[in-house]
């Protein structure tokens, strides 16, 4: 057993070490279909929000607001990081616009139009989900200290 164990070359055969950060960043046609899907996420939403909405003064004022989930990070990068993804998922937003049709608040409906439009503004940028190594580590990129364009 001895000489068939040491015949295997353990170097060759072992996965590349790649880190899971850099292996999980999308990257080549499928982060251009996921930029693009933010931009069709922003173009509806902001379609929507012209029919049913209260207003673009509201829509200029709250877009940003999701944005407010990055003070997070001042509690850690894993807090940081999934306050982060909490306000940059569309599955809030998604609840959110469901609780306003089930209750009849248009309000509801609103914000939660503004909320996705603000995801599919920063998904269309490139922004992604963050990863809890670093802040610009994120599903669509990892920015690099040393290389800001990478």
């Amino acid at each position: 057993m001895s000489t068939l164990t040491a015949s295997i070359d353990t170097e060759r055969l072992a996965p590349p070490r790649v880190s899971n950060l850099v292996a999980g960043a999308v990257g080549g046609a499928p982060r251009i279909i996921l930029r693009l899907e933010g931009a069709a996420a922003l173009a509806v939403a902001s379609a929507a929000y012209a029919r049913v909405g209260d207003g673009w003064v509201m829509f200029a004022l709250l877009f940003l607001a999701p944005d407010i989930s990055m003070l997070g990070s001042l509690a850690g990068r894993r807090i940081g990081a999934v306050a982060y993804n909490l306000g940059h998922s569309y599955l809030p937003p998604a609840a959110l616009a469901a609780c306003g049709l089930f209750i009849s608040q248009p309000l509801l409906l609103s914000l939660s139009l503004i909320w996705v439009a603000h995801i599919g503004f920063d998904r269309m940028l490139g922004y992604g989900l963050k990863y809890d190594t670093a802040f610009g580590h994120t599903h669509l990129r990892v920015k690099s200290s040393r290389a800001p364009n990478s």
